[in-house]
């Protein structure tokens, strides 16, 4: 009985060891597939249907663990590359967003408009650096029925875009309605010179205009007005008057004094 049940502790003892052990090995197994995943890392996917060509806001993405080792450079990360792009395929609840699914979204100001790029070349002159935003006129020069012409081809064209700047200056990409696209590409390729000038949008025009008035307005006051006669400045001139000014028939004679003392001696003498 006593050997039995010392059996039974032993084969329990074994049994605990060896349990132990398995599960010892077991979670070594574990981290070594984990450090071999390289950890769990969020990627983000779909919150929803979205079409394509949609302007992905914040509110229609969502996150999903994968292992690291699965992650490729296309998986995206970081919120901030998806939020202003748009998808160019349709997106269905829980598809992983890829960089190769998402393009730049286009600030054209009509769906209508295209974006033509026009670079410097021998044919195509810039006559100044151009910056996004500015309006041009395009000038092109072509020959019709054997004559040679040089005419307004484009007005007051809105330009989306520049590359480069200062001597690095390259192109721009204009903004144009999809008929008149066509119509550009076409000078672009067959027309003998293209001139782009940039065009003059008016605000300065506007400020010095304002600063003429201004100007008009404070000429006047300094050319014509004079500082005011003060009363110390004109009493002098009046106080001096009557010592500059004498009357001849006040001033005496030395020898009428004279002669008028002896008239006077003899008189008392006679007396």
């Amino acid at each position: 009985m006593l050997e039995a049940k010392r059996r039974a502790a032993i084969f329990l003892l074994l049994a605990f060891i060896l349990a132990a052990v398995a599960g010892y090995l077991v979670l070594e197994k574990v981290k070594q597939l984990n450090a071999e995943l390289g950890g769990m890392v969020e990627i983000y996917v779909a919150n929803g249907d979205i079409p394509a060509r949609t302007l992905l806001q914040a509110s229609q993405l969502t996150k999903m663990e994968i292992p690291q080792k699965f992650l490729t450079a296309s998986h995206i990360t970081d919120e901030k590359d998806i939020l202003g792009q748009v998808s160019v395929v349709p997106l269905d609840e829980g598809d992983i967003i890829t960089q190769n699914m998402l393009k730049s979204y286009s600030n054209l100001q009509n769906e209508n408009n295209r974006l033509v790029a026009l670079y410097r070349t021998d044919k195509i002159q810039f006559d100044q650096e151009i910056a996004a935003l500015d309006r041009v006129d395009i000038i092109v020069s072509i020959e019709k029925d054997g004559e040679k012409n040089t005419e307004l081809f484009m007005k007051d064209v809105a330009v989306a875009f520049a590359q480069g700047t200062g001597e690095y200056f390259a192109g721009i990409g204009v903004e144009v309605a999809s008929e008149d696209a066509t119509k550009l590409i076409h000078m672009q390729n067959y027309a003998e010179y293209i001139r782009v000038l940039k065009a003059n949008v008016g605000q300065d025009v506007e400020v010095t205009g304002e600063q003429g008035e201004e100007g008009k307005e404070d000429v006047p006051e300094v050319s014509t007005k004079q500082p005011p006669k003060t009363e110390q400045q004109t009493q002098p001139q009046t106080e001096s008057q009557p010592n500059t000014q004498t009357n001849p028939a006040t001033q005496t004679n030395p020898e009428d004094a004279e002669a008028s003392n002896k008239d006077a001696k003899s008189s008392e003498g006679n007396s």
